[in-house]
């Protein structure tokens, strides 16, 4: 698809009342996407771009998007460079991360601007809870509030679902607990993080303890 097709996509996507475009690990594609932008936005685009991406980004790409990117919603996958090391392979995780969201808040801010419930402008960093990993979590958290700030929202989301490659894996191989969800949480919580959204556990691919137990819900 060239960039005038991807604009006329974008246009669709406003007709048909959605919230926002969103492009989705778009690093390798910047220069189709932003062309495709600027025409959609010259034929009377309003919607807002989300760039969602991985957090393993380079900081000089994301300034040449300046002014063009009005959400960005990167993960923040590992605070543990062994984790990072032994999981991705990508031992400089951590430290591309933080200094990607970084730029990111300094283009957009560390906050979420809303409109009637709909996101409009600003950042949300996204943590994936890995089952047997909860200190890689509770080290993410560390960092975000050390290098970045206590205000910018945080997505914990509880997902994971292991594929059948890592079946076998002594940690890998199961979805978090409950128990484990919210340990993260709570950390999350003590740290003075101002903007939390959770997630529900899934009760059907836990073991009988813990699904019995009584669900809990955060505000």
């Amino acid at each position: 698809m060239d960039s005038e097709g991807l604009a006329g996509i974008m246009m669709t996507l406003q007709e048909n009342g959605c919230h926002n475009v969103e492009a989705v690990t778009p690093t390798s594609q910047v220069p189709q996407i932003m062309e495709a932008l600027l025409t959609a936005r010259r034929r009377g685009l309003h919607l807002p771009l989300v760039y969602n991406c991985g957090g393993y980004e380079n900081p000089e790409v994301l300034r040449l998007v300046e002014e063009m990117v009005d959400i960005y919603l990167p993960d923040f996958k590992y605070g543990l460079v062994s984790d990072a090391l032994l999981l991705s392979g990508a031992g400089d995780y951590t430290q591309h991360a933080l200094a990607s969201i970084r730029e990111m808040v300094r283009q957009v801010g560390d906050t979420l601007k809303m409109e009637e419930g709909i996101a409009k402008r600003g950042l949300l960093i996204r943590h994936l809870v890995l089952p047997g990993h909860i200190q890689n979590s509770r080290e993410v958290f560390n960092l975000i509030k050390e290098h970045i700030s206590v205000s910018v929202p945080i997505s914990i989301m509880s997902q994971y679902t292991p594929m059948p490659s890592v079946k076998d894996h002594p940690r890998l191989g199961r979805r978090i607990t409950r128990n484990e969800y919210e340990l993260v949480v709570n950390y999350a919580l003590d740290m003075g993080f101002e903007t939390i959204f959770t997630q529900e556990v899934d009760d059907h691919a836990l073991a009988p303890d813990f699904a019995q137990k009584a669900p809990f819900n955060w505000a």
